[in-house]
């Protein structure tokens, strides 16, 4: 029994953990761009946009051009967001010898 109370304080601890990395998250701020910065969108960890910039000459000279970035740009920030939550999010299930693909949380 001694072993099983030792395995729920570890993963209650796990659980502490991962709710803070989980906040830490959702306040994280990334920035994604495309065009060499022509276009940029600013993205929380909780996939919130807070801004999108768009070059205003290119507004006027190739709109066509303009979706393409955006599109790119949200496309960046969405990455960045998922590398930092495997960043976080890995620190706190490390050693834990879990399958591949296994979603955290439970």
């Amino acid at each position: 029994m001694r072993n099983l109370g030792q395995l729920m304080q570890q993963a209650q601890r796990m659980q502490e953990e991962m709710q803070r990395a989980q906040a830490e998250l959702a306040s994280l701020e990334v920035t994604g761009s495309a065009g060499g910065g022509l276009a940029s969108v600013v993205m929380t960890g909780a996939h919130e946009v807070r801004r999108v910039t768009i070059d205003r000459k290119l507004l006027a000279e190739d709109p066509d051009m303009v979706e393409d970035l955006l599109a790119a740009a949200f496309n960046d920030a969405v990455n960045k967001v998922a590398e930092a939550s495997r960043a976080r999010l890995g620190n706190v299930t490390a050693g834990l010898n879990l399958p591949p693909g296994f979603k955290m949380p439970f």
